[in-house]
């Protein structure tokens, strides 16, 4: 019988073992460095894209792994067929299936099947039994990638194209492996296919890591999607509720005793996702004008739309002319019966500009300071606690008058990071010259964000400045 020849050209010369041997080396070295940095990222936070990072770490130390086998396999040439106890070969069941590559060859001419050892251990075969012909390899293939199996092996013994594709394997232990192959025709002298063969490789752990990845991945982008829509909505949605007028503002609009009001906010460094803060200035009936600033803790959608519902509420009220007691309360109670109980800081005032009265009220909330005459002061706070903090809670009251040149600023807290109550008084009281030499509340409101603006601080932070002008 004339020699069979592959379907290729002649083989090039294997490798020098010289080379391979620095390849192996070379790759357990990369695989040293790459197992240091998954154990980083297993050091890391615990979200989804440090999950999604191991999970690449542990798919690159396959591949090195086995890389490194195919390498040694190459050096060292095709193992010999095993004779192994039982034990053994349940031990080699247990071993590395991700790097174990096996070879076969169907002989046409003589319907003989050649097994090497290892294709035994993948398909999870006895090595005393008989190797399966190509008629019998479809009875190891799941039901569904058969048809895959059988169109393979057809191009390939008919069209002689080569083989290379993916199958699922049934083994006798219940394991599902997905099993890799790769082939050619070899020909006989005349052309015909003489016989077929074929490395396999068991691929599953390999496939397993790269659906981990892959799906850990899409993961991560929905949550930067979701995230991201998330930013946009509390945004537009803080945005509709700010006061429909930008930069500075005089109320009432007639008459003497005017404010000159300016406000604004000092973003997070945490970027454009937005809590609950805001602020307002409203003209009343009667000529009164309604001064308020607050805040609900958290962020998000459900914050801001409590934050809208609260400041809706509270225009609402004001306009009907409850007093800042009385507005805080029912405010409380509003708070306190929502779906999603939450807790908020407010610190409402109503001003009179005949009389130059403030009248304001507070729910745990920073007192207003006044500036007046190159010197600030703190406000004698009225009783209040945070909104929703306790049922049917009461609210003190209390009045200030006013002098022309006054400047009133209102702030909601984390103005400064890891700073409270009386530090943030503190600095905000030291800019007493520069504030009380502003001649805007627009001026004012330049000094903080001079001041404050560059700052990183954890939540959005409100400033509104009134002025007495005339």
């Amino acid at each position: 019988m004339p020699p069979h020849v592959s379907a290729d050209s002649q083989a090039d010369q294997p490798p020098l073992r010289g080379t391979v041997d620095a390849l192996i080396t070379q790759t357990r070295r990369l695989r040293g460095e790459m197992d240091a940095v998954r154990r980083d990222a297993r050091a890391g936070t615990a979200d989804l894209q440090g999950r999604w990072q191991r999970a690449l770490c542990d798919l690159a130390l396959h591949q090195l792994d086995d890389l490194d086998q195919h390498l040694a396999q190459l050096r060292d040439g095709p193992p010999p067929v095993p004779v192994a106890s039982p034990a053994d070969r349940a031990g080699a069941r247990h071993g590395s299936l991700l790097s174990r590559v096996g070879s076969a060859e169907w002989n046409l001419l003589t319907d003989e099947a050649t097994w090497s050892g290892e294709l035994y251990g993948i398909l999870g075969r006895n090595p005393a039994a008989p190797p399966l012909t190509l008629d019998e390899l479809p009875s190891l293939v799941h039901d569904e990638d058969r048809a895959r199996l059988t169109a393979m092996v057809t191009d390939c013994l008919i069209d002689a194209k080569p083989i290379d594709g993916e199958f699922r394997i049934l083994r006798r232990d219940g394991a599902v492996r997905t099993v890799h192959m790769m082939g050619e025709p070899v020909l006989h002298a005349d052309g015909s296919t003489a016989s077929m063969w074929a490395v396999l490789r068991d691929v599953s752990e390999l496939r397993r890591s790269q659906r981990t990845v892959s799906e850990t991945r899409d993961s991560l982008q929905r949550q930067r999607h979701l995230a991201q829509t998330e930013h946009r909505l509390a945004a537009e949605l803080q945005e509709a509720v700010l006061p429909p007028w930008r930069g500075s503002l005089r109320l009432p609009r007639q008459g003497p005793g005017r404010l000159d009001v300016s406000a604004g906010r000092l973003p997070s460094a945490a970027g454009p996702l937005m809590g609950g803060a805001w602020y307002d200035a409203l003209e009343l009936p009667g000529d009164e004008t309604l001064l308020t600033v607050g805040d609900l803790t958290g962020h998000g959608i459900a914050v801001a739309s409590g934050a809208a519902t609260l400041l809706g509420a509270l225009r609402g009220m004001a306009m009907a002319g409850t007093r800042p007691a009385q507005l805080l309360s029912w405010l409380s109670q509003l708070l306190d019966t929502t779906v999603e109980p939450a807790l908020g800081s407010a610190v409402c005032c109503r001003y009179r500009p005949g009389t130059r009265t403030l009248t304001w009220a507070q729910a745990g909330h920073p007192a207003p300071l006044l500036f007046r005459n190159g010197t600030g002061r703190a406000l004698a706070a009225p009783d209040g606690v945070l909104l929703g903090a306790t049922p049917n809670a009461g609210y003190g009251q209390a009045e200030e008058t006013l002098q022309a040149g006054d400047l009133l600023l209102l702030h909601t807290e984390g103005l400064l990071p890891r700073q409270h109550g009386a530090a943030v008084t503190g600095r905000l009281l030291g800019l007493a010259p520069r504030l009380c030499g502003a001649r805007t509340a627009q001026d004012g409101l330049r000094t903080l964000v001079d001041e404050f603006g560059g700052t990183e601080r954890e939540a959005t932070a409100c400033v509104l400045i009134a002025r007495i002008v005339s």
